[in-house]
């Protein structure tokens, strides 16, 4: 019913906005910008709302009505909510027009069949897809405006901030937050991360190297996983064909920053797909804990912490055997899924059932104290390659 309400409201909305355009009489002949300030401002008003939640419900519902009735009729349906409404017109609506035909019946089906987190995760990454065409031109225009800004805040701090490639600040991210979680397991370092994060960054720019770190943080480098279709390096026709380059945490790279990246140093970890899919790799019951090379690649598979809803990085999660290790789980990629602290702890202690689906390669089906069942698939598909 919140879903029913929410499609009529935003259709009432819409014509209030329709109707305020041409009712020039009203306004006093205002100009167009002062009549949609005027109109934000009743509508905050009338329904105790800021201006800027008002903004967004006019954006909103102009979407839904003017470009994307299916959309609508899918909330009209109950089939779908008004958040999922909301995250649509803003993501579908960065897609250029040209572009926007096949990108609505699917992103459509993606708010229909995925929770709020999942459903944005999953459109941004269609949407960034979709523009992948033009990403390179876009990039190297917006490489351009890189640039450091230093805003003050108070009690004398300030905020030190960084336009840069998106590849390049996921490394950084990468490196000082392994640096900060070798610092933070030193038993008198009473520091969170997010405190030991930004010690490490003023110490690396301040001193450079930096002697009082342990040896272990010392020797930490930027990583970054790069996922590249193995065709599209090969020539600019066959990457037209192919999905786009991926950089976990970040999105779609132009194919030419994948070349080189791939082409680079050992700091990125590289992987090339294959169209087949499914592999085995196991250590058995011989070894608890996964190797770093399975850690990898079960965190590149899954994307994300496997729970669901939940879109924690896979690289701030923790490797979860679904048959445990004392119920004679094995140490392999069929039994491996990265969950988030707090969802391995419900996992656990909580009364949900969770288990890998046999041959799905690595979608996880938990089942709720109450005997519900949620599926979650990974981000991807892991290679296998096989003798002709």
């Amino acid at each position: 019913m919140m879903s029913v309400f929410a499609a009529q409201r935003f259709e009432r909305v819409d014509a209030m906005h329709q109707e305020a355009l041409t009712e020039l009489t009203t306004f006093r002949g205002a100009s167009l910008e002062m009549i949609e300030r005027s109109l934000r401002l009743e509508l905050a008003a009338a329904l105790q709302i800021t201006e800027r939640a008002a903004d967004r419900m006019l954006i909103t519902a102009e979407g839904l009505v003017d470009r994307y009735p299916a959309m609508l009729a899918s909330l009209q349906g109950a089939r779908t909510t008004e958040r999922h409404a909301e995250v649509f017109v803003e993501l579908v609506d960065t897609v250029e027009p040209e572009l926007r035909e096949p990108v609505v019946p699917l992103a459509v089906e993606l708010a229909e069949a995925h929770p709020l987190g999942t459903f944005h995760r999953l459109l941004r990454k269609l949407v960034e897809t979709v523009r992948a065409a033009s990403l390179e031109e876009r990039h190297r225009d917006a490489v351009a405006a890189r640039r450091v800004v230093i805003e003050t805040s108070e009690d004398g701090m300030a905020w030190l901030l960084v336009h840069m490639p998106a590849v390049e600040a996921q490394a950084v991210h990468n490196r000082i937050t392994a640096i900060a979680k070798v610092l933070g397991a030193e038993d008198d370092d009473e520091r969170t991360l997010d405190q030991l994060r930004a010690d490490v960054v003023g110490d690396l720019l301040v001193d450079g190297v930096v002697a009082a770190h342990p040896g272990a943080a010392q020797g930490i480098r930027a990583t970054v996983a790069v996922t590249v279709p193995a065709l599209a390096l090969l020539s600019d026709e066959l990457a037209q064909k192919c999905e786009p380059a991926l950089v976990e945490g970040v999105g779609p790279i132009p194919i030419e920053r994948a070349r080189e990246l791939c082409g680079s140093a050992d700091g990125w970890m590289r992987i090339l797909t294959h169209p087949e899919n499914g592999m085995v790799l196991s250590v058995g019951r011989k070894k608890y804990q996964p190797p770093k090379a399975l850690q990898r690649l079960v965190r590149w598979r899954a994307g994300r912490c496997m729970a669901p809803g939940c879109g924690l990085p896979a690289s701030r999660c923790q490797i979860d055997h679904q048959t445990a290790w004392e119920d004679g789980g094995r140490t392999e990629l069929t039994n491996l899924a990265p969950l988030c602290q707090g969802h391995h702890t419900v996992k656990h202690h909580g009364g949900w059932v969770v288990r890998q689906r046999e041959g799905s390669s690595g979608a996880i089906e938990w089942t709720s104290p109450l005997g519900r069942r949620y599926v979650v698939e990974p981000e991807r598909r892991v290679p296998v390659f096989r003798a002709a």
